[in-house]
């Protein structure tokens, strides 16, 4: 097979399926040289492409899409058939943008990915997928986004599926590798892309802690509640605390806990509690490490699944956690309320769940 360069749909497919199967993006990132080399020998012919290969790596399935996404930096290297798609490169690629996976494979990377990703979507389905790619979980590697095993049903009216979604895999990019890609890039037109990036944050456990996060952290104007900005770092996602000796006893003998979402200025940890938080042995757990938290003179707000889907319940917490912080919480934005229906609305539709 000659070299090939996938991107897009394709690369954000093999991600996934990478990280469901080893639990870790096991590509190897190259340098300028080996980057420009790769791409100008690119000049992709569908009947050359080892499509065995592909899915093997995780980049094709005929059942799930219609076009193999490959990269040019060549206008002579476009083919117009079918099931290829060419996107062109008309300038120097930045850093970083492009990783190889096997021999005469290379694809963009996560980041670069996401940036192509963004041109063509809203800012929720960008700040969702930066959460995936930052955090600890991985959606199927077909964007059916068939993944909440909290909700009843998807938006397209299809049984939640739990094996659909992959928990403790490593993240596939870090916010610093991200922030440099924005920065790298001048054009306007990734706007959106910069504007996610901003609000996105590391180690997000779950599709449904990345919506808490997107609500409560993001700020007003979008249609969240701006706690990330609050002082003292804001919201820290996932955050180890290590118990006292008082505390641990109260947390029957727990020597730490992982706080799903800890607010450092109200001292507050707010936990996300779904399904698999009703079932009698993870309410026992769940009870002592929240004794534990409380020893150590931190408070536990609890979000379920029916606040999450009300506005008003959200805003009540985001108030209680300002008033703990002593930063007044002040609705500036004219229409708040129809725009926070929208922004929880769109990060909803991100993972394909019914609108509030």
């Amino acid at each position: 097979m000659d070299t090939v360069v996938l991107t897009y749909f394709s690369t954000l497919r093999a991600i996934r399926w990478t990280r469901r199967v080893y639990g870790h993006l096991n590509w190897e990132h190259v340098g300028r040289i080996e980057q420009r080399k790769a791409l100008a020998a690119c000049v992709p012919s569908f009947d050359a492409v080892d499509l065995d290969r592909l899915a093997r790596l995780g980049f094709w399935n005929e059942g799930d899409c219609d076009d193999l996404h490959v990269l040019i930096s060549n206008a002579s290297a476009r083919r117009q058939r079918r099931l290829l798609k060419c996107h062109l490169v008309s300038r120097r690629l930045p850093d970083h943008a492009i990783m190889k996976v096997d021999e005469g494979v290379y694809s963009a990377s996560p980041a670069y990915a996401a940036l192509q990703y963004s041109y063509h979507h809203e800012l929720a389905d960008v700040f969702m997928l930066l959460m995936e790619l930052l955090g600890s979980y991985c959606l199927a590697e077909e964007l059916t986004f068939g993944i909440v095993q909290d909700e009843g049903q998807t938006s397209s009216g299809n049984k939640s599926d739990a094996a659909s979604a992959c928990y403790h895999v490593e993240p596939a990019v870090t916010l610093r590798e991200l922030q440099e890609m924005a920065k790298s890039i001048k054009s306007s037109a990734c706007r959106t892309f910069k504007t996610a990036v901003s609000l996105a944050a590391a180690d997000s456990a779950s599709p449904m802690e990345s919506v808490m996060f997107g609500m409560l952290g993001a700020p007003m104007r979008y249609g969240g509640f701006g706690c990330s900005g609050l002082p003292k770092g804001g919201m820290l996602l996932n955050h180890l605390i290590r118990f006292d000796e008082r505390s641990r006893a109260m947390a029957s003998g727990m020597p730490y806990a992982i706080m799903d979402a800890y607010v450092p200025a109200a001292k507050t940890d707010i936990e996300y509690n779904g399904a698999g938080h009703e079932c009698e042995n993870a309410r026992l757990h769940d009870g002592q490490r929240n004794n534990g938290i409380r020893g150590m003179g931190i408070k536990v707000v609890v979000i379920n699944r029916d606040q999450m889907k009300q506005v008003a319940a959200l805003e009540a917490i985001a108030r209680s956690l300002y008033r703990d912080a002593g930063v007044r919480f002040r609705c500036g934005t004219s229409g708040y309320r129809v725009k926070q229906i929208a922004w929880l609305n769109d990060l909803r539709k991100a993972i394909e769940l019914n609108p509030i």
